[in-house]
């Protein structure tokens, strides 16, 4: 007996409830897509361009990863790639470990293309969200999550959001950072003094293309958030990389550090720093895994404990 045969049967009206809203989802994307395509290339192209551009930036994705990704025909998607190398948006580059194995990065063009045209996906999606209240964007974007979880069960995909920060958001990353650090690792209340400070600069001397904040959230709380601020011409500088306790293990630090390095990347910046402290093993194991190097260090007594800042960089 299969297993479906033994599953109980699912009651009619819910089957067509599905089937009206991917309906529904299917014309809604229609519509989006169809001003999209002024950029000339078909939504299977720009799909494969979106996976080039947001792999992470230290394992680029290949021919073979993006296949199984996208679960596209082989012949299909060598055609795919073939018409966007010969436009001169894709390029293929042995992988440092392996030259045998081809991997795919945008080219400049590719990477000016694909930013014109994301920020006007962006701007269309801002656009549908925008005749719905505060409230309504949040209850929408939940449901979505749910909907992705619940039916993608194989997926260990992570139930957060990233967002640019809203009005009180500053405030509390400020403050859950304060009290993460004295709860584990028992800095006093000066280390907040610092973190406000950094806050203030930012919101203060804010440069728009150049500089960026992530706020991580899950259902509707913020569990996490990082800050990339510029230092010089050529250099980046990732700024107070927090992860809440109760998002653990979803890969969210990962995920916010592999943001900046994107935007620092596609802002022209040529090398990213940072400043940490030793000890706090889970930030460290995150940016040696991304290709950060351990640059100096130096004893120092802040934040009522003797400790020893690390200066840390990577070139982009």
């Amino acid at each position: 007996m299969s297993k479906s045969a033994r599953l109980p049967p699912v009651p009619a009206e819910r089957v067509a409830a599905v089937r009206r809203f991917n309906r529904f989802h299917t014309r809604l994307v229609g519509a989006l897509g169809e001003r999209l395509l002024a950029s000339q290339y078909s939504l299977p192209q720009l799909r494969v361009l979106y996976e080039i551009a947001y792999a992470p930036a230290d394992a680029p994705t290949s021919a073979t990863q993006l296949g199984r990704d996208l679960d596209l025909d082989a012949g299909y998607l060598s055609r795919l790639l073939s018409g966007l190398e010969q436009a001169g948006l894709v390029d293929r580059e042995p992988a440092p470990e392996n030259a045998r194995r081809l991997t795919l990065r945008l080219s400049a063009a590719g990477r000016k293309l694909f930013g014109q045209i994301d920020a006007a996906s962006a701007r269309q999606v801002a656009d549908l969200l925008r005749s719905l209240s505060d409230r309504e964007q949040s209850r929408l974007v939940g449901a979505m999550a749910q909907v992705e979880r619940l039916l993608d069960r194989g997926a260990a995909g992570p139930d957060f959001i990233l967002r640019d920060p809203a009005p009180g958001d500053l405030g509390l990353i400020v403050q859950q950072q304060a009290l993460l650090y004295t709860r584990e690792y028992g800095w006093d209340w000066t280390f907040e003094a610092l973190l406000a400070e950094i806050v203030a600069r930012f919101a203060r001397e804010f440069i728009p293309g150049r500089e960026r904040c992530w706020v991580a959230e899950r259902d509707g709380e913020i569990v996490g958030s990082v800050f990339v601020v510029r230092q010089d011409d050529e250099t980046a500088k990732l700024r107070m990389l927090y992860v809440d306790a109760a998002a653990r293990g979803l890969g969210l630090g990962r995920r916010l550090v592999d943001e900046c390095l994107r935007f620092a990347q596609q802002a022209g910046y040529r090398r990213m720093v940072l400043w940490t402290n030793a000890g706090l093993d889970a930030a460290r194991r995150i940016y040696e895994a991304v290709g950060f190097e351990l640059l100096e260090e130096e004893p120092h007594h802040s934040f009522g404990k003797d400790l020893i800042g690390q200066n840390w960089g990577r070139d982009l």
